[in-house]
C-alpha cells in the first residue's frame, strides 16, 4: 500500500521541527492531531497488509506524551503516529527495529536514543536523525542535511559491511511501507546466517549482534563463519562509528 504523496510532504513539514527547533515548543495536545491521525487512516492498515512479520509494542501513555513532544512531530504524520502509538515496532522476528516512545522489548525511545549521537541538545540543529536499526548493528537515519546536502529528508543506511552512509532513496513514510511489505530478504540476503531466527529468539531490541572478525574486513564476509555474540545495541553504534573512523574517514 503506498502513502498518497499528501501525506509524504506533510511529513516533510511537520519534520521540520526535528531538525531545527524552535523556541517555543508546541504541547502535547497541539501536536495530537485528531481530525486526520496517520495512526488509523494509514498505519494501521499498512499493518494489517504488511507482508513481513510485524509486532507492534505497547505503549506507555507517560513514555508516550514525553517522547512526542521531544519530537515535536504532529500525529498526522507517519513519524509521530508511530511515536505516540507505538512502544515501537519490530520487523521479521526484530531483525528491523523501528523507534517509537520505548518498550520493555526496545526500551529505547527516537528522540532520547538520538541525545548524545546525532544532537547534545534539545533544540539544536540537527545533521541526521535516527529511526531504525538492525539486528547486526546497521542503522536507518533520516538526512537533515549532515549526510548529504542533495537529499535532504531521505532514509540513509549505515550499514556494517562497508561502514558507510548510503541514501536508500525513500522518505521516512516509504521506509515504513518498505519494512512492512517491501523485499527485505533482498536488502539483507548476504546478511543471513544459518539459523538466525532461532537466534532472535532469545534477544530483543535492546541488543544487537558483534561480529569478528569484523563484517567490513576481508575476513568476515561470509557472515557463517564469524564469531557471533549478542551485545546492548549501543556497543554496536560505538564500534561501527569507530571502525568507520579507523578505515574509511582516517579520523583518529
Amino acid at each position: 500500500m503506498q502513502a498518497p504523496k499528501a501525506i509524504l510532504f506533510s511529513f516533510l513539514f511537520a519534520g521540520l521541527s526535528v531538525f531545527g527547533q524552535s523556541n517555543k515548543m508546541k504541547s502535547v495536545t497541539e501536536l495530537i492531531n485528531t481530525k486526520e491521525p496517520a495512526w488509523t487512516l494509514f498505519v494501521q492498515q499498512w499493518i494489517k497488509d504488511a507482508k513481513n512479520p510485524v509486532e507492534v509494542l505497547p505503549k506507555d501513555k507517560a513514555k508516550a506524551d514525553s517522547s512526542l513532544y521531544k519530537s515535536q512531530v504532529t500525529t498526522r504524520s507517519p513519524m509521530g503516529a508511530i511515536i505516540y502509538e507505538t512502544g515501537g515496532i519490530l520487523v521479521d522476528s526484530g531483525w528491523i527495529r523501528i523507534l517509537g516512545s520505548g518498550s520493555e522489548k526496545l526500551d529505547r525511545n527516537l528522540m532520547d536514543w538520538n541525545k548524545g549521537k546525532t544532537f547534545s541538545a534539545y533544540g539544536q540543529q540537527i545533521p541526521y536523525l535516527l529511526i531504525a536499526d538492525d539486528v547486526l548493528g546497521g542503522f536507518f537515519a533520516i538526512n537533515g542535511g549532515g549526510l548529504d546536502t542533495a537529499e535532504i529528508g531521505k532514509v540513509f543506511y549505515f550499514a556494517p559491511d562497508n561502514l558507510l552512509w548510503e541514501s536508500i532513496g525513500y522518505t521516512y513514510t516509504e521506509f515504513i511501507v518498505f519494512c512492512f511489505s517491501g523485499n527485505i530478504k533482498k536488502f539483507y540476503e548476504s546478511f543471513y546466517w544459518t539459523d538466525w531466527e532461532k537466534d532472535l529468539r532469545i534477544m530483543d531490541g535492546n541488543q544487537g549482534i558483534s561480529c569478528f572478525p569484523f563484517l567490513c574486513t576481508t575476513e568476515g564476509k561470509d557472515i557463517n563463519k564469524v564469531s557471533r555474540k549478542a551485545v546492548p545495541i549501543k556497543e554496536l553504534w560505538l564500534l561501527h562509528n569507530d571502525l568507520r573512523k579507523q578505515f574509511v574517514t582516517g579520523e583518529k
